[in-house]
């Protein structure tokens, strides 16, 4: 029988030192392969690893978002202005107990954006509106949101210089759905919901972006497009910021976001290759 060693490229097999193969596979994920053993059980290092993420997880979870630094850091990318909302869930346990709490704003936060849109003479018609929302994880907020919101509205105004942007909002104990609240005050076409999602093992701060095309409340899941794990250790910024470009372009042109809406930016172009070789016959 085999005697695995995680942390080595070899292993013992039958009194001959052969190759490690679940080695170099743990080099290409974080998931929890080829751990070894030391007797019947995990090695002491692999437990502790085990219970410094799960300890990681739940922090993240119930680490509170620091607002004051949280509009420091978007304040640049929203001319100045961020706006303020809270979900109808008053604190942690309200919004971990009740989900629905979570996705609706509060009526001060309502009277708020409605008193926003007021203000001007004529009522604003934005074509992108983003909301941050800490969600299940503000660390994966307060690390990804403002350089990935950079990225993407330098690469939406590259494509488009006459892109409207409203303020961005940023939203305390909030989940996905609350954005179509905020969507339909500031009469946007597009929200943006770019919310913690929840923490895994390896990914505390792991960053969620929901488009949706003409927000109103009510709405379901299927009327969004969801471009997830958005963080340098899993998809790279630049590379949502594509899809997300992609997506945002494709939903003005059709009217329309979800279960229609296809992200059609990793697929080949075999479709538009035309062989005139049967593959079944060889050459």
């Amino acid at each position: 029988m085999a005697k695995k060693d995680a942390l080595s490229d070899k292993v013992i097999e039958q009194g001959q030192v052969v190759d490690n193969p679940w080695r170099r596979l743990s080099s290409f994920t974080d998931a929890r392969i080829g751990l070894g053993r030391a007797g019947v059980s995990l090695p002491t290092q692999e437990l502790l690893a085990f219970q410094l993420n799960h300890a990681q997880a739940r922090d993240a979870v119930h680490l509170p978002l620091d607002v004051t630094a949280m509009q420091s850091q978007l304040a640049p990318y929203s001319d100045g202005e961020v706006l303020l909302a809270h979900s109808q869930a008053e604190n942690r346990m309200s919004y971990l107990q009740r989900p629905d709490f979570g996705r609706k704003l509060s009526q001060n936060s309502r009277d708020a954006l409605y008193q926003f849109t007021q203000q001007a003479s004529a009522k604003p018609n934005y074509d992108i509106a983003f909301a941050v929302v800490d969600g299940l994880s503000s660390l994966a907020v307060s690390q990804n949101a403002a350089p990935f919101i950079q990225l993407l509205k330098s690469q939406l105004l590259e494509a488009n210089p006459a892109y409207s942007f409203a303020p961005i909002t940023l939203v305390e104990q909030g989940r996905v759905a609350i954005g179509d609240d905020i969507g339909e005050l500031l009469n946007a076409k597009i929200v943006i919901v770019l919310v913690g999602e929840r923490p895994g093992l390896s990914s505390p701060d792991s960053l969620g972006l929901y488009l949706t095309w003409q927000p109103k409340s009510g709405l379901n899941d299927a009327s969004r497009n969801c471009i997830s794990n958005i963080r340098p250790a899993g998809l790279p910024y630049e590379e949502a910021a594509k899809r997300a470009l992609y997506l945002i372009t494709e939903a003005q042109k059709l009217k329309l976001s979800g279960v229609n809406l296809k992200d059609r930016t990793q697929d080949g172009v075999i479709e538009h290759e035309q062989s005139k070789q049967n593959f079944l016959i060889a050459e």
